[in-house]
């Protein structure tokens, strides 16, 4: 390939065959030891050797240099695909476009080529930014091992519903990701979302957590489990000490990166998914994640470490009940009842002093248990009636103030002592 002004462009590559192939030509190296220093085959460096003798130098000169790629897309591929992008998936990246792209219009395009069209085009997408470096910590070995919880708040039906919170678990060793939509993040969605985990895959052995109030109490100690070196448990860890989960929170967002980094990918591309169904309600979106979470977790898990899975059997569903609600501790008093909530509750099977225990489902269901586990009849009492202030009138007269008269006994008290002559002082002594 020329410069336009008979100078012969050529690489470094191209320079080393050419001084090879003159040395062959010229009988001071045979072909097959030009081979083995281009470490090209005999027949390839006779390809070249005959190249140079007919064409000259420009022999070794990559033929297709200068020429459009047999593999380029037509104009018209290119010009429906930028149409696409600008109507459809504007603000995706090349990454996620292309995977739309052969899935929905069986266009099949590299990244980089996308990228590079859009480029040309000017057309702006979204880019990854450049983390600071941090020490990786290296995945658990075994799946089940131990999962990563949390939920984020995001607008993720952009603005054509409410903002919710989306609730996940990831496995640690192999990525796989489990997750629903709430109105919020709070104890009962927790619970929820654990227990769908627990029926789908079991019970893992840990789960990761940060210190956020459904996850971890923030009541202060009480003396006795000061004495028993013991802290208060949120409702949520109460339940996972129950299935003998370990619970474990994380001082940092980046101690639970890999659940933090996924919430970064599903606001990119969840978001965008949901967008092309037109998905606007907490409920809709739910019933996408069914069948979305199968499809990513096929295209992004790892394999684990270690082939075995920890993940115990659940309970059965009437366990699970009991284990996923809210309990509280109350004592009978001596006229045989508790108070739960304002209510009060007549329990005549169980002596005053004895302890029970109230179970609140998501339901708001309430269930009775004495300290052996066994159910409890009970009776809700009426709410006491109000009782009725007496309005209190205004007095028709000023009240008025009594003071009493200065020579009055009160005042006498507190009145200084008269001075008095001293009399002794003058007993003996002529008066003037």
């Amino acid at each position: 390939m020329t410069d336009g002004k008979d100078r012969l462009l050529m690489t470094a590559k191209e320079r080393k065959r050419l001084h090879v192939v003159k040395s062959i030509l010229e009988g001071r190296t045979s072909q097959k030891e030009g081979a083995e220093a281009l470490e090209i085959s005999v027949r390839q460096m006779g390809r070249l050797v005959g190249r140079v003798r007919t064409e000259g130098d420009v022999g070794v000169v990559h033929q297709g240099r200068g020429k459009p790629s047999n593999r380029k897309k037509p104009a018209a591929v290119r010009a429906s695909v930028i149409e696409a992008y600008r109507s459809v998936y504007a603000g995706f990246g090349p990454t996620l476009a292309t995977e739309k792209l052969g899935e929905r219009l069986k266009v099949s395009i590299s990244r980089e080529t996308l990228r590079q069209w859009l480029k040309a085009e000017g057309e702006s997408y979204a880019t990854r930014k450049r983390r600071k470096g941090r020490r990786w910590r290296e995945r658990k070995a075994h799946r089940g091992e131990m999962v990563q919880m949390d939920g984020s708040r995001h607008d993720w039906f952009e603005g054509r519903g409410e903002w919710c919170v989306l609730m996940a678990l990831i496995d640690d060793a192999t990525g796989e990701v489990f997750a629903r939509f709430f109105p919020y993040e709070g104890t009962w969605p927790a619970m929820e979302l654990f227990r769908k985990y627990l029926e789908s895959h079991g019970v893992p052995l840990a789960v990761y957590l940060d210190r956020h109030g459904a996850y971890q109490s923030k009541a202060t100690p009480t003396i006795e489990e000061e004495l028993e070196g013991t802290r208060p448990m949120s409702q949520f860890e109460r339940a996972m000490d129950e299935l003998s989960v370990r619970v474990i929170h994380a001082r940092s967002p980046q101690g639970k990166g890999r659940v933090e980094r996924l919430f970064g990918t599903l606001q990119d591309r969840l978001v965008k998914e949901m967008r092309l169904e037109g998905i606007a309600t907490l409920e809709d979106g739910n019933r996408f994640l069914l069948e979305f979470l199968p499809r990513y977790n096929t295209k992004f898990r790892v394999a684990p470490a270690q082939a075995s899975d920890l993940h115990r059997d659940a309970p059965d569903s009437p366990g699970l009940d009991r284990i996923f609600c809210r309990k509280e501790r109350r004592v009978v008093r001596k006229d045989q009842t508790i108070s739960y909530e304002g209510q009060r509750y007549d329990l005549p099977a169980l002596l005053p002093g004895s302890p029970v225990s109230v179970e609140e489902s998501a339901s708001g269901a309430l269930r009775f248990f004495d300290r052996l586990g066994h159910h409890l009849p009970v009776l809700e009492l009426p709410k006491p009636k109000p009782q009725e202030q007496k309005e209190l009138l205004p007095k028709e007269r000023p009240r008025k103030t009594h003071r009493p008269s200065e020579d009055h006994p009160w005042k006498k008290a507190f009145l200084p002592p008269k001075k008095t002559r001293n009399t002794h002082s003058l007993i003996g002594k002529e008066s003037p």
